[in-house]
């Protein structure tokens, strides 16, 4: 099959690019021809390493440019000859979709982010893929028939961004606890930085450290030096593979508000944490709705709190949840999202090829 994937950008950290980069990867191991269209971006050695085709493709939000670029993707069609395209972005997809209709090329696309008001766009693809079966909810909630959607659950054990690297634990001082996400509320940090301030009183020895960066650092950095656990939180910035924190640390805590399938929480588990999550969107899913780490309701420090002590507290504990985070581990592998992903592009064709034939 020759894929296209259509993306905005490729840029590090952002969970859209790393999930599409995977999959790109995963499905040309797979003997597949995939081609990835963007703009400026990061991940050019990784995508030609593994046979991955690089087009560039500007897509600026601006009238002027957004019609160039429909010309350029309506001879990208013709010539690259693509079985599918799929699309990860809603100006991606807002471009291809009526280029895939002049085409008649199916349009796949999928629902990172189901949270963002935007994200109704990506219904106009021929199929579209929800991330999590909280995503595929909320988007027929919001009107798209469930005939056309499917549930690929994110994974990323075995991605094409993490070969090589080294695997080495950082050191790190314990009972280590470990965030590692953007600097956002929905991600509950403030929640966070309650409960453990109450972790820290009841085991002083407890660190927690956040890897990350985003728009309310400032913020909350100002937030815990006016806490008494302050000299015990440590501010690490963005990493670009966080891998050797997650291996280094005892406790993945994922406090968000609003989640729709993250996909550190698959390496958390790869790395053997302990984890913590709160119970939002796909992030039950993700830990095998309970057994493969502690959930706890959403903008709830103190359950937050019980829960991290629970770990740090109890060796014993802490052990059980350790190899708890392996159970059923295999389903988050790249190969099987890969898989499920070439299903629903078959499906795809033939809707597209129904339609055809109903036209003639």
């Amino acid at each position: 099959m020759r894929v296209l994937h259509l993306l905005n950008h490729t840029k590090r950290l952002n969970g859209n690019v790393h999930a599409a980069i995977d999959l790109a990867c995963a499905e040309a191991r797979l003997g597949h021809r995939v081609a990835i269209a963007s703009g400026e971006g990061h991940f050019d050695d990784i995508l030609t390493a593994h046979d991955v085709e690089i087009i560039p493709l500007t897509q600026e939000r601006r009238v002027g440019a957004l019609l160039k670029a429909a010309a350029k993707l309506q001879r990208l069609l013709r010539d690259w000859r693509p079985d599918v395209v799929h699309s990860h972005m809603m100006t991606s997809t807002v471009l291809a979709w009526p280029v895939c209709r002049l085409m008649r090329v199916p349009l796949v696309t999928t629902v990172h982010n189901a949270f963002e008001r935007g994200a109704i766009l990506m219904g106009l693809g021929t199929r579209v893929i929800a991330v999590s079966a909280a995503v595929g909810r909320s988007m027929q909630q919001r009107g798209i028939p469930k005939s056309r959607l499917s549930v690929v659950l994110n994974g990323t054990i075995g991605s094409a961004r993490f070969e090589g690297k080294d695997r080495t634990p950082r050191s790190l001082d314990h009972p280590a606890i470990l965030f590692v996400g953007g600097q956002h509320p929905r991600k509950g940090l403030a929640d966070l930085f309650a409960a453990f301030d109450v972790v820290h009183k009841r085991c002083p020895a407890a660190r927690l450290y956040i890897v990350g960066e985003g728009p309310f650092l400032e913020t909350y950095v100002n937030q815990v030096k006016a806490m008494p656990c302050a000299d015990a939180v440590h501010f690490m910035g963005a990493q670009f593979d966080p891998f050797p924190y997650l291996a280094g640390a005892d406790v993945f805590v994922l406090p968000s508000l609003a989640d729709p399938a993250p996909l550190v929480l698959s390496e958390a588990r790869e790395a053997g944490c302990a984890v913590v999550g709160t119970e939002v969107d796909g992030i039950p899913e993700l830990l095998e709705h309970g057994k493969a780490g502690l959930l706890v309701p959403p903008a709830d420090p103190a359950r937050l709190a019980e829960a991290l002590c629970s770990l740090v507290e109890n060796p014993d504990a802490l052990r059980t949840w350790k190899a708890n985070s392996q159970f059923n581990i295999g389903y988050l592998r790249i190969e099987r999202v890969a898989r499920e992903t070439l299903q629903v592009y078959a499906a795809a064709s033939r809707r597209v090829r129904g339609m055809r034939s109903v036209e003639a």
